[in-house]
């Protein structure tokens, strides 16, 4: 028996599936998230953070972002789009995060890794709900400025507010993205947008009509 799944063995053991309840090392916390069924938890300095399910409408608004993200990244070959069941490891800051939407450009595949994105992501895209809005626009935001994630983008259904920062020059902290025509522009990902109506304006949009204007198909 290997030494994790011997490791695997013990946390079954000692505690089943269920959290148990105090603080981990990061070591712990990767043995611990695997065992048994898929347990959606963040790991922050020690402490296991566990994340609520999803509702219907956040699910939705996640899945749409990530598909036109992915058919636009895919198509014009920038890199890889993923999220958001995939850990995202902040080493420098001790976090283990899990976005609901991030990109990773082709120049830095070498982060992507079988289990996790071992590095700070090219860009990342939270969507709030109601449990997470403090955990969304300070925390997250706080803990990816300081990773280095070049572009965040915080898209809160609730309040119809759709922000993107980047980072400043030689990484000197995030700088709003300033919208133009109510549509936010990515300098990351090379000529890709939302519009704030696409989010906002009632039923999401088809995806393939909103690819299609970003230059993508017929």
């Amino acid at each position: 028996m290997s030494t994790v799944d011997a490791r695997v063995s013990d946390f079954e053991e000692m505690y089943g599936t269920v959290h148990p309840g105090r603080r981990m090392t990061e070591e712990e916390f990767d043995a611990w998230i695997w065992v048994g069924e898929k347990t959606r938890a963040e790991w922050v300095d020690g402490e296991v953070v566990m994340m609520a399910p999803a509702s219907v409408g956040h699910d939705d608004l996640v899945g749409w972002v990530r598909s036109v993200l992915a058919i636009y990244v895919r198509a014009k070959e920038l890199g890889s789009v993923h999220g958001p069941e995939v850990l995202v490891r902040l080493a420098s800051i001790r976090r283990k995060r899990l976005p609901d939407v991030m990109f990773v450009s082709k120049v830095r595949r070498g982060v992507v890794k079988e289990t996790q994105i071992d590095g700070a992501p090219d860009l990342i895209v939270e969507v709030v709900s109601p449990d997470s809005a403090e955990r969304d626009w300070v925390r997250k935001y706080e803990d990816y400025e300081r990773a280095g994630v070049r572009e965040h983008w915080i898209i809160d259904p609730q309040e119809r507010r759709m922000e993107a920062y980047r980072l400043g020059a030689a990484g000197k902290g995030y700088r709003a993205v300033k919208a133009k025509g109510r549509r936010v522009t990515s300098s990351v990902v090379s000529g890709f947008y939302l519009r704030h109506a696409w989010l906002f304006g009632g039923e999401l949009p088809s995806v393939l009509r909103v690819v299609r204007e970003l230059g993508v198909g017929d």
